[in-house]
């Protein structure tokens, strides 16, 4: 339940720093250069869950945590290590790394405990 409740405002916030970062709108330096990257995990996780629940037909998948920091590991070293290699477009930031982290922990969490309470 809880997850269900936040999913819908994080995707809009997510897209919202999207949009005004396209648009050229002035951000504070946090939003602008943080927010998005703390959010990104949860909403790819997010999505993952809702297409493997559909596909399986089991509401109660859940990921392990070992998959979770291996999704994280990836992200962190693919777009703070590989791409500020190969693109002037990207830059690496450690606290990016940490965020992607904090992010895939959190949902992981958040679903763990949304998950007993539907079990209870």
């Amino acid at each position: 339940m809880l997850k269900r409740l936040i999913c819908f405002p994080v995707f809009i916030v997510a897209l919202t720093i999207y949009l005004c970062q396209h648009l050229g709108l002035p951000l504070h330096w946090l939003v602008n250069n943080y927010v998005n990257d703390f959010l990104c995990l949860p909403l790819v996780l997010g999505t993952l869950y809702f297409f493997i629940r559909y596909l399986k037909k089991d509401q109660n998948f859940q990921f392990s945590l070992v998959f979770v920091l291996i999704l994280a590991s990836y992200y962190s070293f693919f777009f703070e290590y590989y791409l500020p290699k190969v693109s002037q477009r990207y830059t690496a930031d450690w606290i990016d790394v940490v965020l992607y982290f904090a992010g895939a922990i959190l949902f992981f969490l958040v679903e763990k405990q949304d998950n007993r309470k539907c079990l209870t």
